[in-house]
């Protein structure tokens, strides 16, 4: 994909923070920031990560232009030596996130950028927009996904995403979060996200018949035939012209169409009977897809009214994530050094407890269940931290700290990986069938009660207590 300079995304209060650290001489002052969320959308029991090789790019690209320096200029707020900062601009941070895929939860710090406090700082609006937008989308995909129940599920929005760019990487996030494939092509030139498609209603009112609408789809394309039934009339003329056409092509061609899609009324209903005439005719191995503004609400609701719906075809309401379209997650500031190379954590205090921001440079890890595999919890610690396996760990919760678990018979896994160290990038993004394959994978580690689409049981993300006992420190301080 070609590669945009997206520098000047962002909002304008980083150009004039950044030029005040420079004017105070702290614009070389190291400082840690995180970006995490407070909720899941939909009242769900986690997200998954998705956005992080689009940020690889973005933070590779980040320059200054000469028609940068003089829109800047004409400002007429900044400094002649800030903006010849800017045109010798050259990323130092470094950078850790947890890699696409993965099952996140609330609280945990999904991106931190580390490094001089003028970058560090700037980078904020295009962290929080490639990462928000990715990892909400990929979120509802794996909702929709697993309400599916193992069907095929294929993205179909991107006539009704928020702009193109929400279609193409909407897409990408559709697939890493459990989709099989796309409508949209750029995201399979580009992404490598399968994109396939047969036929719109057009198709069938170009011709002077549905019957003849059909066999001539079936002459060109007589290897991916999926026949759009419900032009006129599903079960009196639709699905009756695609049994005579798929007749015609068993005995013309030898070959079998793939199914009939349905993309209105009573979609329930009309599958039932739709089958029944399909498998009287002797079509059994014809699928029947579904479309029609679908989520998951509605596609488990299908399924339990007895729908015979082998894949669906989602739009609006996924792509665009209609039921929560934000994500939320946040961006703030965890600590600084000061000359002596110290970390000195900062905290964020408010009356809204969930505002209240995590301080310290800070490691996430995630601890296995040995005997089933599954996920027990995850545990935000202290940046030089370890968890040794081989020992009981006490998980306690960070409010209620009087809930703990001991466990025992674990395994430990870091859950961030670093992605530049000094501004030059040390991570390669996998393919995005390995990140989808993973995803997959990291899925099942999640217990089913965490699954639940209603009152789903809240994950363990706890607390070291070392860097417990750091927040409740500068919470006191804090005191008036």
């Amino acid at each position: 994909m070609t590669e945009r300079n997206l520098t000047m995304l962002t909002d304008f209060y980083e150009f004039t923070m950044a030029h005040g650290y420079f004017e105070k001489g702290i614009a070389d002052r190291r400082a840690y920031f995180d970006m995490f969320f407070r909720r899941v959308p939909d009242g769900g029991g986690y997200a998954i990560m998705a956005g992080v090789e689009q940020l690889i790019e973005y933070f590779k690209n980040l320059h200054f232009t000469e028609e940068d320096i003089a829109y800047l200029r004409r400002c007429g707020c900044f400094s002649e030596a800030f903006l010849n900062y800017l045109r010798d601009f050259k990323f130092a941070c470094d950078v850790w996130a947890v890699p696409e895929g993965t099952p996140v939860f609330p609280g945990e710090p999904l991106v931190t950028v580390a490094g001089p406090m003028i970058q560090a700082q700037f980078v904020e609006t295009m962290v929080l927009l490639t990462i928000n937008h990715q990892t909400l989308i990929a979120t509802k995909a794996n909702r929709i996904s697993r309400a599916a129940q193992g069907r095929t599920v294929l993205e179909f929005g991107s006539r009704r995403a928020q702009g193109y760019d929400g279609a193409i990487y909407g897409a990408r996030a559709t697939y890493i979060g459990g989709c099989q494939g796309t409508a949209c092509v750029l995201a399979d030139r580009d992404f490598g996200v399968p994109a396939g498609g047969t036929m719109a209603h057009s198709w069938v009112q170009m011709f002077d018949s549905e019957y003849e609408a059909f066999k001539a789809y079936s002459d060109i394309y007589p290897n991916n035939c999926v026949f759009l039934v419900d032009t006129f009339n599903v079960l009196k003329s639709g699905v009756p012209n695609a049994i005579r056409v798929a007749k015609e092509m068993v005995a013309e061609k030898g070959i079998r169409p793939k199914g009939i899609r349905l993309d209105s009324g009573d979609i329930a209903y009309l599958s039932i009977e739709a089958r029944k005439l399909l498998d009287e005719a002797g079509f059994p191995d014809m699928q029947i897809m579904a479309s029609n503004s679908l989520d998951e609400y509605i596609v488990s609701d299908l399924l339990m009214q007895g729908a015979r719906v082998d894949s669906f075809g989602i739009g609006e309401r996924m792509i665009t994530s209609k039921s929560e379209p934000v994500f939320g997650g946040v961006y703030k500031l965890a600590a600084v050094e000061n000359a002596a190379g110290e970390i000195i954590p900062k905290i964020k205090v408010s009356e809204n407890v969930e505002k209240i921001t995590t301080p310290h440079f800070k490691q996430v890890y995630r601890l296995f269940d040995n005997a089933t595999g599954k996920a027990l919890g995850d545990v935000i610690t202290v940046y030089d931290e370890t968890i040794d396996q081989t020992q009981p760990y006490t998980l306690f919760d960070p409010i209620h700290t009087w809930k703990q678990r001991v466990v025992t018979n674990y395994t430990v896994r870091p859950l961030r990986v670093q992605l530049f160290k000094n501004g030059e990038c040390v991570y390669q993004s996998p393919a995005i069938d390995k990140i989808r394959d993973y995803c997959k994978a990291e899925v099942d580690t999640l217990w089913d009660q965490i699954k639940r689409f209603e009152n789903p049981q809240t994950y363990f993300v706890d607390l070291s207590k070392k860097l417990w006992s750091c927040k409740n420190e500068l919470l006191e301080a804090c005191r008036i």
